[in-house]
């Protein structure tokens, strides 16, 4: 696991912040935590937890992973699984609750699937071994 990019994430931070239209004081509101602290985020002077990221990425109503991805604690995913994610997380259709639904339900068919995934290539039928009927 990368250490923390305190500095980028800030930055990554303040960008999302304006783009959305808060003050500091309603994202620190609407993500509960203190002025002062979002303040200390944002300049790159403090370290936020997982869960303080995740609160703030529900308040900005951004993928906590890209922020976990910008403060160095989750490594980049694939683009496409990061943008089917995005889509769903965007969607205005259904609910917050519905969307981590999904989203876990997304995960599970991915994992699900790599582990089925061959680690090799199978032989081929005509080298298997047959079966003999034994009665």
């Amino acid at each position: 696991m990368a250490s923390l990019n305190v500095g980028n994430l800030g930055e990554y931070l303040r960008e999302q912040r304006r783009q959305a239209q808060l003050s500091l004081r309603q994202l620190a509101e609407a993500a509960g935590v203190s002025n002062p602290y979002l303040s200390q985020i944002e300049r790159g002077l403090r370290k936020p937890s997982a869960d303080i990221l995740q609160q703030l990425a529900k308040a900005l109503r951004i993928s906590a992973e890209t922020l976990y991805v910008q403060a160095g604690i989750l490594d980049e995913r694939d683009p496409d699984e990061v943008e089917t994610r995005a889509v769903i997380l965007a969607d205005p259709t259904i609910n917050e609750r519905q969307k981590q639904v999904l989203l876990q339900i997304y995960e599970s068919f991915r994992k699900e699937n790599a582990l089925d995934a061959p680690a090799a290539p199978a032989a081929p039928a005509d080298e298997m071994p047959s079966k003999t009927n034994r009665s």
